[in-house]
């Protein structure tokens, strides 16, 4: 269970990742993290839809 937060964490980070590639015009390091988004994000997403959210 403990995969959807890394995931969640993994994409957050790639999502400013996105916006600093975006900012310094560094399209080969907008290419990967944006790869890295649409990734880590779809297996956050499928992992909560398929499993649930984690209890604490």
């Amino acid at each position: 269970m403990g995969t959807v937060i890394i995931f969640g964490l993994v994409t957050i980070l790639a999502i400013i990742g996105t916006y600093t590639s975006f900012k310094n015009k560094n399209y080969l390091g907008l290419f990967f993290a944006v790869a890295t988004v649409l990734v880590f994000g779809f297996f956050a997403l499928m992992t909560v839809i398929k499993d649930g959210f984690p209890e604490m």
